[in-house]
């Protein structure tokens, strides 16, 4: 008979591990198991699979994956930096390096995998990295930085070995480093796992219009380096061409972690990993493993939804159950430096008879491709490269009748109408959420339970879309019509206090003619209004011309950097951005804002929009830096604001050998134009001058490319936390068929989208799609073209720079003080560290060793400063 609590180890603090004791203490409600969980690396299992974001300044700590309750739990341990160098099965316990000891009376092998290098010469110099883990990309991000330092001005050249999943999530990381790379692939195409020669055709045209270069069906000889330090300086391939570069990393695979096992004398595959059995049990009974290293049926999956049911299984099998391992569902949906890609079912049609049904547009860079049985009815795979967004309704349907043409799922229809998935009935046993095994019946059984349950409580339930996220608008749909069927309205009122959408309320004030927020609230709301509904209603005013956000009423409705006109940052002080339209800029005023900043002691950096921004002014100093910026011919930039923020453009015609327009221009008059457009989200564009694209501007809201005929516009494209690739709505057009063109896009978004919904999802929802806005827009098909042409005119013809303004208003500039009992006093919280002879705020830890003489720190006027309990001197 068993004792209990039963000593559960777990060796390994993947993702994988995470999701064991997860489950394990999700079930084992009378405590009868003790969980010991011995991680290797120096930190709670994190999210692996978004490690690129940790280059986009994204805290490491938030990769960290679940709540920290977890870990506080009296029946969990997580030992971190600690690894395990051996088993013994006769007396059932592990050894660390360190020479402790832990007894199990069942032991789980979650030890995961590590990044393969193949052999190549020079593979060990200084400059080559690996891609697994959070530690590896911190040593990559640091060299490159480093590099950058050291040999300010020259662009750092990165290679990428290996054009899998993997590859191009590093290629993306070394872009966002601001290094230029190259991904080399050994197969004649990038992502050969995932893709089929057509899509990857059409993957490798969006990857290299990204400004990544491309270099397939080539194999890697040897890495060259020079130097004392012997760091990578070049590359030659097995066809005796040699490439510079500065940095190399190795994506080319993974192996598993059987090390231990193998010592233990544990049976493992011929091409590694643990072997294990349908349960997840090795061959020692008392031993499972689960995730990388585990070696069942006869592979080893290399992706995170398998391993997550390998966890669940071996919970379940602790716990008494018999579940068993269902086969691994191989299908990926990412977003590789930007570019949709995905990939289910059959993708490459082995079933014998499967026919293939392909729509392949490389204008908008699409590619798609369904399987589909030898009657045209069954759906058994698909690849989807550049627009993805009917994977998550797709894959469910994998092995059922789509119950039409194929062709229809794939092929943009000319009148806008919906696709067949938009009413697609998901049966109760299609699978949802492959990460976690969520089906559709799952879901809809929590409604059943609670017909009142939000869409969070479902996925909290259910844990579907918490992963990967690839799920969540089938989860959205399923759940709206649960409630539809239920007889529940769905409720879209933007606040307690106001019983509508941001859309209906903007199309309310637009017909009433409303000027307050109070008139608004009083016709249609209740209440005195919250922090939702302020600001948004705010926000509806000054997009319809209601005056400076700062007049009367107005200007208590603002958020904090609205109310001040200036970006609020963490120590309590301010960045001043000013408008350089199109990033042109003549010397006279690059002098003025270096005097402005030296003079106010402002840390300064050049923005990813071709800005200046300086960072460190006080709320008193705000009018004076404004002024001289003013007196300069500068405006507010609106860095603060939801509104336009910059139109980013390349050199174009006038100096660049590619350029067929002048970019420049084009960039320069419409940020005039747009200037100060409030909206529901921030707003950017950018215009290059050729299709090489050197101003990305098919990441923005709105996008403009030269061709030798006029200008493409691209729209609906964002970066932030989910970057959307910009779709085409007109090709070749004029400069007044663009500019009109973008005025009509822009009043349409403002007038219809909801609060603080960016482009790329207003797009998404939008009925119709990319074909519907391109009827609105250009054939006038609702006839509301004058109505938005109005409007847009109305904003250019009303326009006032923000920070003028207040500096010649008494009332709005006395907003801007400091201390109210002394003007001149300078706040004791903010001190600096002076680095790379600009300030930063000090630390926490920083400001204890100043308190201990230990590190000088300076005030806000850059005097160096003594610190005497609560009170701060100036050094004589």
């Amino acid at each position: 008979m068993a004792r209990y609590p039963q000593q559960i180890v777990v060796v390994g603090g993947g993702m994988v591990a995470h999701r064991f004791v997860e489950a394990m203490r999700d079930r084992d409600s009378d405590g009868r198991h003790e969980i010991t969980v011995l991680a290797e690396e120096p930190r709670p299992p994190y999210d692996r699979v978004a490690l690129t974001s940790y280059f986009t300044g994204r805290d490491p700590q938030e990769l960290n994956l679940g709540a920290d309750e977890l870990w506080a739990d009296p029946l969990v341990t997580l030992k971190k930096n600690t690894a395990v160098a051996s088993i013994d099965r006769t007396a059932m316990t592990v050894t660390t390096r360190c020479g402790a000891t832990y007894g199990y009376d069942h032991l789980v092998l979650a030890t995961g995998s590590y990044a393969a290098v193949p052999p190549v010469e020079g593979s060990d110099l200084r400059g080559c990295f690996v891609y697994r883990t959070l530690d590896d990309v911190a040593d990559l991000r640091g060299y490159v930085e480093q590099l950058r330092r050291d040999r300010p001005g020259r662009t750092v050249r990165g290679a990428v070995i290996g054009g899998g999943l993997l590859g191009l999530e590093a290629a993306g990381a070394l872009q966002a480093l601001g290094a230029e790379p190259t991904v080399v692939e050994f197969a004649p195409r990038l992502m050969p796992l995932q893709v089929d020669e057509g899509g990857g055709q059409e993957l490798r045209r969006l990857i290299e219009s990204l400004g990544v270069s491309v270099r397939t069906g080539t194999a890697t000889q040897r890495v060259l380096g020079s130097g004392c330090t012997k760091q990578v300086t070049g590359m030659e391939f097995a066809d005796g061409e040699n490439v510079d570069v500065d940095v190399v990393v190795f994506a080319t695979g993974v192996r598993p972690r059987d090390e231990l096992a193998r010592a233990a004398g544990l049976v493992v595959g011929e091409r590694g990993g643990v072997v294990v059995d349908s349960a997840c049990t090795t061959s020692d009974s008392a031993i499972s493993a689960i995730g990388e290293v585990a070696c069942i049926e006869g592979r080893v999956w290399g992706l995170v939804a398998p391993g997550y049911t390998m966890a669940e299984i071996a919970a379940d099998r602790l716990l008494g159950g018999l579940s068993s391992f269902p086969g691994a569902d191989t299908s990926t949906k990412l977003k590789l430096l930007g570019v949709d890609v995905a990939s289910f079912g059959d993708a490459f049609a082995t079933t014998p008879g499967a026919l293939e049904v392909v729509y392949s547009d490389p204008v908008t860079g699409t590619y798609k491709k369904l399987v589909v049985s030898d009657d045209a009815k069954t759906l058994l795979g698909g690849i989807l490269v550049g627009d993805a967004s009917s994977y998550a309704s797709l894959r469910p349907m994998l092995g059922r009748d789509l119950g039409g043409d194929p062709s229809a799922y794939i092929v943009p229809t000319i009148d806008g109408a919906s696709s067949p998935l938009a009413t697609l009935e998901l049966p109760d046993d299609a699978p949802v959420c492959s990460c976690n095994n969520v089906c559709a019946g799952t879901i809809r059984s929590v409604l059943d339970d609670d017909p009142k349950a939000t869409l969070a409580d479902v996925k909290a339930c259910t844990k579907a879309g918490t992963s990967c996220g690839s799920c969540l608008p089938t989860v959205k749909k399923i759940f709206e019509t649960q409630q539809e069927r239920a007889g529940i309205t769905i409720d879209t009122a933007l606040c307690e206090h106001m019983p509508m959408s941001r859309s209906q309320l903007f199309n309310a004030v637009k017909v009433s003619g409303l000027t307050t927020f109070s008139a608004v609230i009083e016709r249609f709301g209740t209440g005195r209004g919250c922090d939702i509904c302020k600001p948004t209603i705010a926000n509806i005013l000054a997009s319809l011309g209601g005056g400076h956000i700062l007049d009367g009423e107005q200007g208590t409705l603002q958020d904090s950097n609205d109310h001040l006109l200036a970006n609020l940052q963490k120590d309590g002080t301010y960045s001043v951005v000013p408008r350089i339209p199109g990033g042109e800029i003549s010397p006279d005023g690059l002098l003025v804002i270096g005097q402005v900043a030296k003079d106010f002691g402002m840390y300064t950096k050049i923005t990813g929009g071709q800005r200046i921004d300086m960072f460190g002014a006080r709320i008193d100093q705000l009018p004076a830096i404004w002024k001289r910026l003013v007196d300069a011919g500068f405006e507010s930039g609106h860095a603060y604001g939801k509104s336009l923020r910059t139109v980013k453009s390349c050199v174009g015609q006038s100096w660049c050998r590619y350029g067929v327009q002048d970019s420049v221009r084009m960039a320069i008059d419409l940020e005039l134009r747009y200037r100060g457009l409030r909206s529901p989200h921030k707003l950017k564009l950018g215009v290059s001058g050729c299709a090489r694209e050197c101003a990305e501007a098919r990441g923005k809201d709105a996008g403009v490319i030269a061709t030798e005929n006029g200008w493409n516009l691209y729209v609906g494209g964002n970066g932030g936390a989910t970057p959307r690739h910009a779709q085409l709505l007109g090709q070749d057009l004029s400069d007044d068929e663009l500019v009109r063109a973008i005025d009509r896009f822009f009043m349409f978004y403002i007038s219809t989208a909801e609060r603080l919904q960016r482009t790329a999802p207003w797009l998404e929802e939008l009925d119709g799609g990319i074909d519907h806005l391109r009827a609105v827009v250009f054939d006038d098909e609702l006839g509301i073209c004058d109505d938005l042409d109005a409007m847009m005119s109305n904003h250019v013809a009303t326009y006032s720079d923000e920070w003028r303004d207040v500096l010649e208003d008494p009332a709005k500039l006395a907003q801007f003080t400091g201390f109210v009992n002394d003007a001149t006093d300078v706040d004791p919280d903010l001190l600096y560290v002076v680095e790379r002879e600009q300030i930063r705020p000090a630390t926490t830890q920083e400001r204890r060793l100043g308190e201990a003489g230990e590190l000088e720190l300076v005030d806000s006027n850059r005097r160096p400063v003594m610190i005497a309990g609560t009170t701060l001197e100036v050094r004589a």
